[in-house]
């Protein structure tokens, strides 16, 4: 297939000083995995040899626990002409004044984005939302900077897809894999498991980024791997990468998870609240089967 790769995340580390309801990768406190200087290096020129990265990303957990690994990592990318990112919770930024002391230097360091958590799973008490101090710290040093807002799951109504009688629908923008399949699906309208037949999120055959972890996974999807680099060299399991011939893409793109349950003959519940509900549940039903491709078992909560 033709490499249309052109960013790869790194997990810093798992580690996280929060442990949020909506969290992907069951990050907490107590998460074990954190990447090394050498290893990152590493990773760093095979992202060289794939030829298409334009985008190195440091995300976690929460990157900033590991400030001079990341301030290093940076440094390295932008050596070898990578535009930098970082998503962050903003744990740091107590003052405004002081979210500068932290930023400055990121500031020299090609920073192209700069995205920070604002939401109720963070800062439920606004008066102490310290996004607000990043946010102003980042605007004065002139760094790009985003927000991302998840909250609590919602039950809308939608007119437009039902005129006569509205559908169902979630909002606030959590996805339910990882720790929000366990804490937040409560009370939430489902549908039928065979209908849920695409994955609606994650582009499985043209890539576009991955997100990389120190236990060697290569994830597409959180939990769902092309395979390990520290096993087979980065750009080799991108450049060989065949989606219709994985264990795990090939059923979703044939038919989403409904086809992943299908091709396994996986026990089921009748509904599910999405099709991220029916395939992280899935996909963890086949950890055994597939440790190469699902992983690190952290990410389904064990």
């Amino acid at each position: 297939m033709g490499n249309l790769l052109n960013g790869i995340h790194f997990l810093l580390s798992y580690a996280c000083n929060y442990e949020c309801d909506h969290c992907f990768l069951y990050c907490s406190p107590s998460s074990k995995g954190t990447f090394t200087l050498k290893q990152i290096k590493q990773v760093l020129d095979e992202a060289v040899k794939i030829g298409s990265i334009e985008w190195i990303y440091w995300e976690g957990g929460e990157p900033f626990l590991y400030y001079p690994l990341m301030l290093e990592g940076m440094k390295l990318a932008k050596e070898r002409g990578f535009k930098n990112g970082i998503v962050t919770n903003s744990y740091w930024a107590t003052d405004t004044d002081d979210a500068e002391l932290w930023l400055k230097p990121i500031s020299k360091l090609g920073i192209a984005d700069f995205s920070v958590s604002d939401d109720t799973f963070h800062y439920e008490d606004l008066a102490e939302n310290l996004s607000k101090h990043a946010s102003l710290a980042a605007q004065k040093l002139n760094m790009p900077i985003g927000t991302i807002n998840i909250e609590k799951p919602i039950v809308e109504v939608d007119l437009v897809k039902e005129q006569e009688k509205g559908t169902p629908v979630i909002g606030g923008g959590a996805m339910f894999r990882g720790r929000a399949v366990e804490t937040l699906i409560e009370g939430l309208p489902t549908r039928k498991w065979d209908s849920l037949k695409e994955c609606p999120y994650e582009d499985l055959i043209g890539l576009g980024r991955v997100h990389v972890d120190c236990f060697g996974s290569t994830q597409i999807c959180q939990g769902l791997s092309i395979g390990n680099f520290w096993e087979e060299p980065l750009s080799q399991l991108v450049s060989k990468f065949s989606p219709k011939d994985h264990p795990i893409c090939g059923p979703l793109i044939r038919g989403g998870p409904a086809q992943l349950v299908k091709t396994y003959n996986l026990d089921h519940e009748e509904e599910y609240v999405d099709e991220c509900h029916l395939c992280f549940l899935a996909r963890k039903a086949l950890l055994d089967k597939f440790p190469q491709y699902l992983g690190p078992r952290q990410v389904y909560g064990l």
